[in-house]
């Protein structure tokens, strides 16, 4: 399934389906898995059904094992190898803000065209 053609809403909504489908799956219902997971019935029903903060996401991601998700979910973004050989070997500390200006964040050495 493509998230892309969707509202931040519709996908917000999306894994809270999922996340009731993984509970439903285990034969937990909210008051267990809320119980298991140290939060609250309406934070549960908050989480299934598109909102919620992250780290009681994460709560409710451990109960059900289901943290292995979160890999795939979002990615370490790595280092291109560009950007690794003109930091020589250090890592990004913060952005430039080239990116929001339409410009590419790493340098290129190419003048501009007057055309």
């Amino acid at each position: 399934m493509s998230f892309h053609g969707k509202s931040d809403q519709q996908i917000l909504r999306t894994l809270g389906e999922r996340l009731r489908g993984h509970r439903l799956r285990r034969d937990i219902t909210q008051e267990q898995l809320a119980q298991r997971a140290g939060l609250s019935v309406s934070t549960i029903k908050g989480l299934e059904s598109g909102r919620g903060r992250l780290d009681s996401l994460v709560a409710v991601l451990r109960e059900l094992q289901q943290l292995d998700g979160l890999e795939a979910f979002l990615p370490e973004p790595g280092i291109s190898p560009l950007q690794l050989a003109e930091r020589q070997g250090k890592p990004r500390q913060r952005a430039s803000g080239g990116a929001e200006s339409g410009r590419p964040a790493v340098k290129d050495d190419k003048p501009d065209s007057d055309w």
